[in-house]
């Protein structure tokens, strides 16, 4: 039986997503990081714009949401069309790389943002692990 594959961006996707870091980043490997971060994506399939919101608590990843429609406020705002998230989730890019491309926006304290890189590439390697269509 093929493995399920989960709609990238979708709830059921951020459903796997929250799971998969709950089961494998420890507070310790998240630094004990209190913080929220938006991710915006641009140019989704047909049409739309859609959001994923991540919100960390002491180290542990408290929920992970799709969004749409009104955004939520965040500490780290990061937008960049769909194609390029595709690519980080797919561990093809790094985030940081991404950013300082100029090819993603980020709202939010800069430095802090690129101290942190590490802890978004620690999360990225395990949603590169969910089957996921694009």
């Amino acid at each position: 039986m093929p493995e399920k594959k989960f709609k990238y961006v979708s709830q059921e996707w951020a459903d796997e997503v929250a799971k998969r870091c709950k089961k494998s980043l420890t507070p310790e490997k998240l630094k004990k990081l209190t913080s929220s971060l938006l991710t915006v994506y641009t140019k989704c399939p047909g049409g739309k714009t859609r959001a994923i919101f991540y919100k960390l608590n002491n180290g542990v990843v408290e929920s992970v949401s799709a969004i749409e429609g009104t955004l939520p406020k965040a500490e780290f705002t990061v937008t960049a069309d769909y194609d390029l998230f595709a690519k980080i989730s797919r561990c093809e890019m790094k985030a940081r790389a991404a950013l300082m491309s100029g090819k993603m926006t980020l709202r939010g304290n800069l430095v802090k943002a690129l101290t942190l890189s590490p802890i978004m590439d620690r999360l990225n390697e395990i949603i590169a692990t969910i089957p996921t269509e694009f």
